[in-house]
């Protein structure tokens, strides 16, 4: 799994070159998340994003923790990532934004 992040806006942009967020990959994804340089809130496009597993949430959940004070904000979910936050109400915890784009006029 391989992060890249770059300053975009007021955030770190985070993208994932990765389809999957599981058990695999969930121990990676959080040591790669932990390691961000930076104060800024951080912006994981998930674009490229076609399956979280319960690993994979429980990792977000923990970058997200790690990431305290800073906020991680979540963007372009495909509509199966999309459900399983919902599902889980982790919709209700994280900020989720359509697109990159539509993220940076929400502020």
């Amino acid at each position: 799994m391989r992060l890249s992040h770059a300053p975009e806006g007021e955030f770190l942009l985070v993208t994932l070159d990765a389809s999957r967020i599981d058990a695999a990959s969930a121990l990676a994804f959080k040591d790669e998340m932990r390691a961000l340089p930076g104060s800024a809130d951080v912006l994981l496009d998930l674009a490229r994003v076609t399956f979280v597993d319960s690993s994979g949430l429980g990792a977000i959940v923990a970058a997200m923790k790690a990431l305290a004070p800073r906020r991680l904000h979540l963007a372009a979910l495909n509509p199966t990532v999309a459900k399983v936050f919902r599902l889980t109400r982790m919709d209700t915890v994280f900020p989720i934004h359509v697109s990159v784009g539509e993220a940076h006029h929400a502020g």
